[in-house]
C-alpha cells in the first residue's frame, strides 16, 4: 500500500510539473499554397486560425486567396525572394524601383493579404538596405511581417523591430524531413516551447504528411493547454520582441 501511495504521488507530481504554468499561444503557417486545388482545400479545412500563405506565381493564387478569405482565414503573400526564382522573387542587386514593382504585382496576384513572409530568402533577408526599405513600405500599406528565418544572418525581423512594424518570427519548421514522427516530434517541440515561452510560431507546407498529422492533432491541442490564435493575435502577444531563439532581451541579435 505504502509502495502504491509513493507510486501515485509521483505520477501526481510528473503531472503538476507537465502541466503549464501561464497561457500558451500557437500560431501555425502553411506555406506554398496556389499550386495544387486538392491540396489548398485540405489546407483550408484544416480546424481554427491557420494562416495560408500564398506563392503568387501559381496558378490558383488569386482564386484560392479569396476563398480562404470567405472562409475567414488569415491569407498572407509568401514573398519569393533568392535563391527562388520567377518574375516576382527579390535578388540582391536588384533596384529598390525593381523591388516595388514585383512586390506590387505579387500583391495583386494574392488579394486580402494582411501580410507577407518570405519565401526561401536566405540571401535576400540578410541585406540590410532592401529589407529596412520592405520594412518601411509594408508599414506604410498597413500589412505586417512574418521572418521565416531561413537563415540566421536575417535582419528583415530586426529592421521590422527598428521602425515598429508589426511582425513576428518563425519558432519552429514543421516538415523540414517529411515522415509522420519527424513532423509529430516538431509539432511538439512547439508545443513544448509555447508553454516554456508563452507563445511559438510554426511553419509547414501542405505536404500530405504534415496535413495528416495536424488534423489529428490541432483539434487536442487545448487539451494540452496551447490554444491556436490568428498571426495578428500572436502579433500583440509577443509585441514585437524577439523570442530568446532569436535575440536577447527583447531585441534582435543581428540589428
Amino acid at each position: 500500500m505504502r509502495y502504491l501511495l509513493c507510486l501515485l504521488f509521483c505520477l501526481m507530481a510528473g503531472v503538476a510539473q507537465a502541466a503549464p504554468t501561464g497561457k500558451a499561444y500557437m500560431s501555425i503557417i502553411i506555406d506554398d499554397l496556389g499550386q495544387s486545388t486538392e491540396r489548398d482545400s485540405r489546407t483550408l479545412a484544416l480546424p481554427g486560425p491557420v494562416t495560408m500563405a500564398i506563392m503568387p506565381d501559381t496558378p490558383h493564387a488569386t482564386d484560392f486567396a479569396r476563398q480562404a478569405h470567405k472562409a475567414g482565414k488569415t491569407v498572407i503573400l509568401h514573398m519569393p525572394m533568392d535563391p527562388a526564382t520567377g518574375p516576382y522573387a527579390w535578388h540582391p542587386g536588384i533596384a529598390i524601383d525593381e523591388l516595388a514593382r514585383r512586390l506590387d504585382a505579387a500583391l495583386a496576384k494574392v488579394p486580402y493579404a494582411a501580410g507577407i513572409n518570405n519565401h526561401m530568402g536566405s540571401r535576400m533577408t540578410a541585406q540590410r538596405e532592401p529589407m529596412a526599405w520592405l520594412m518601411g513600405e509594408l508599414q506604410q500599406r498597413h500589412l505586417f511581417f512574418v521572418d521565416s528565418r531561413t537563415s540566421a544572418a536575417t535582419v528583415a525581423a530586426a529592421e521590422a523591430q527598428r521602425i515598429g512594424l508589426a511582425h513576428v518570427s518563425r519558432d519552429v519548421f514543421l516538415d523540414d524531413v517529411r515522415t509522420t514522427e519527424a513532423i509529430t516530434g516538431q509539432l511538439q517541440q512547439g508545443i513544448a516551447l509555447a508553454r516554456k515561452q508563452g507563445s511559438a510560431v510554426l511553419i509547414g507546407h501542405p505536404y500530405p504528411q504534415t496535413l495528416d498529422v495536424l488534423e489529428r492533432a490541432l483539434p487536442q491541442l487545448k487539451a494540452q493547454g496551447v490554444e491556436l490564435i490568428r498571426l495578428s493575435q500572436m502579433i500583440a502577444v509577443r509585441s514585437n520582441q524577439a523570442m530568446p531563439g532569436h535575440g536577447k532581451n527583447g531585441r534582435y541579435t543581428n540589428r
